[in-house]
């Protein structure tokens, strides 16, 4: 609990001093929109990088192998999208928000309130696993109940944002992101040195991982366990499970041959030395499909490729990653702003990989239980003794910690943005109201939500970005011919085929083949059914153009030596004679 002292009081000192410099309601919001490149990108990264990233990828890598690559390559390239499609337009627009670039490019006041509430269910399903990222650590390191940590989490949060706005929390994650950068690489160096002159590499070149030590795992919740090489267990359980072998027998070593057994919440196995590690009937069960790709079958590509849609895409419709970009001073300054953040995440989402593949040698308990994103904070103490793995599981806890506080202060103060902004007045006492909605909210429905990976639950943020306001940015940017009624039947329709998606992955929850696989992840349908409905629709309806496109799209994509780019919150020019005011206020 160190290391989470440290970082909450080195979270309030920065903000507490970035506050000392906020005066005005830009300052809350666009940090006077002076940001430094370097700066922001440290900042972007800092915020980005979430529960997903730090402990969900890998537990991933510890659980499906290889085939978790897939999650740290399409969170980090997403921003090459960013750079390409959308970075400087979108700063040149004015628009400080997607609402707000849905009023200045389609002239559509009421889509503000569609887009809004988009914005607002995408920042509830971002926030939603970093309280329940923050109740798994707490438990981890202190075995309080998992709430306490998602209850603990909300008044740092919160205090965070208080302290001074946008222009606090960027100092506070360009912070952030250097200590998460540090609290990973230092763990990952010191066992990987340790694991190479332990002479465990050989480890790798067994069947499937085996327990080093005499080990007693606590299941925590119900899980079905797949054993494929038989193995003795002790089984002490609260209740007779219907799971064969596997009765509760706290006197004799049971002999479990292979096979899937159902484990119940409140069990206890116990494993001999050498004993073949039994996993959770999702994760690989030997080494050799862990360490290669597998499943090249039709549902494998079709999860893969949805996946990578997902992310890649999604990255751009992401409300607190747009909010980052409108704080550089011009759009050239936000195109280089995204190639900084594309190094600073690729350096990054080496080292989760490192740590998965030694979780699976040395903390492969977690298998048996499913936690598998409470592997950078226990492997540690299970390859080092004494102080030395207590100092480091300080450093993962902060890492952990800093990163549930980075993404969701700013989360926090993107959405209470964009709601304020759809109000003509705000005042002075909404605003905390507004932050302390944005925050609780998510909060309550991580305690009411049954757990699932980090990086997975992530994942759907993700393709609800990208099945929404991906289409519009790309097609707003890029098309004149977007008109408002086709945007709104595009969002809708993209949002709905995710929304849908999650329903139905909740009341039948498993499965195989393709279906499940988009139940899933939803993206690879979503997505083009988004694109194609704008289109059409648009195309029904261009009529409805807006009379001020062309001012719009010369503003977006002159070069900012020209100096189109209208910061329209910051100043109000003069009408020119032959616009009548109508798209100048």
């Amino acid at each position: 609990m160190g290391g989470i002292a440290v970082v909450v009081t080195a979270t309030f000192a920065i903000g507490v001093w970035g506050s000392s410099h906020a005066r005005t309601t830009s300052d809350l919001h666009r940090a006077r929109r002076l940001v430094r490149e370097e700066r922001n990108a440290a900042a972007i990264s800092g915020e980005y990088l979430s529960a997903a990233s730090f402990l969900g990828v890998a537990g991933l890598v510890l659980k499906d192998g290889s085939q978790a690559l897939w999650y740290p390559i399409g969170f980090a390239s997403g921003y090459l999208a960013v750079m390409l499609f959308v970075a400087a337009p979108l700063r040149r627009s004015g628009a400080y928000t997607v609402p707000d670039f849905a009023v200045v490019r389609l002239d559509s006041p009421w889509l503000r309130w569609l887009t809004t509430a988009l914005v607002v269910l995408i920042g509830w399903l971002y926030l939603v696993p970093q309280f329940q990222a923050a109740g798994l650590t707490f438990a981890v390191l202190t075995e309080l109940p998992a709430w306490v940590g998602a209850v603990a989490l909300l008044p740092v949060v919160l205090a965070s944002v208080f302290s001074g706005g946008m222009r606090a929390v960027t100092l506070v994650q360009a912070f952030q992101y250097w200590l998460k950068l540090f609290a990973i690489t230092a763990p990952a160096f010191v066992l990987f040195g340790v694991f190479l002159l332990g002479g465990s590499a050989d480890r790798l070149n067994e069947p499937g991982p085996v327990f080093e030590t005499r080990t007693a795992v606590e299941v925590e919740t119900p899980v079905t366990l797949r054993v494929v090489e038989p193995t003795w267990v002790l089984v002490d359980a609260p209740r007779e499970s219907p799971g064969g072998p596997l009765q509760p027998n706290g006197q004799a070593n049971t002999w479990v041959p292979p096979g899937e057994y159902e484990v119940d919440a409140g069990s206890t196995l116990s494993f001999e030395a050498g004993a073949a590690v039994p996993v959770v009937s999702e994760a690989e069960p030997d080494n050799g499909s862990w360490l290669h790709p597998s499943g090249s079958g039709p549902a494998s590509l079709v999860g893969t490729y949805s996946l990578l849609v997902a992310t890649f895409l999604g990255t751009m419709g992401l409300p607190h990653v747009l909010v980052r970009f409108y704080t550089n001073p011009s759009g050239h300054g936000a195109r280089r702003t995204a190639l900084f953040v594309l190094v600073l995440l690729g350096t990054f989402y080496l080292f989760p990989t490192v740590l998965g593949l030694l979780s699976r040698l040395f903390v492969p308990k977690l298998l048996v239980t499913g936690q598998t994103d409470a592997a950078v904070l226990l492997l540690p103490n299970a390859m080092l003794s004494s102080w030395p793995g207590g100092v480091l599981t300080s450093l993962t806890a902060a890492g952990a910690f800093a990163a549930f506080v980075s993404t969701s202060s700013g989360l926090v103060v993107s959405l209470s943005g964009v709601v304020s902004s759809n109000f003509q007045r705000v005042r002075g006492w909404h605003m905390p109201l507004l932050l302390l909605a944005s925050a609780a909210v998510p909060m309550v429905l991580a305690l009411l939500v049954a757990e699932q990976d980090l990086a997975r639950s992530i994942g759907l943020a993700f393709a609800m970005a990208a099945s929404t306001f991906c289409p519009l940015l790309v097609l707003g940017v890029w098309w004149r011919g977007l008109t408002a009624f086709g945007a709104a039947a595009g969002l809708v329709a993209g949002g709905a085929l995710v929304l849908a998606a999650l329903v139905v992955g909740a009341l039948r929850p498993g499965g195989e083949g393709v279906l499940a696989e988009l139940v899933q992840q939803p993206a690879l349908v979503s997505v083009p059914v988004a694109f194609l409905v704008m289109v059409l629709v648009s195309a029904g309806t261009k009529r409805q153009l807006p009379e001020g496109v062309s001012r719009v799209m010369l503003r977006m994509h002159a070069p900012d030596r020209l100096g189109f780019q209208d910061d329209r919150r910051v100043r109000k020019p003069v009408p020119s004679k032959d616009s009548g005011g109508r798209h100048r206020r």
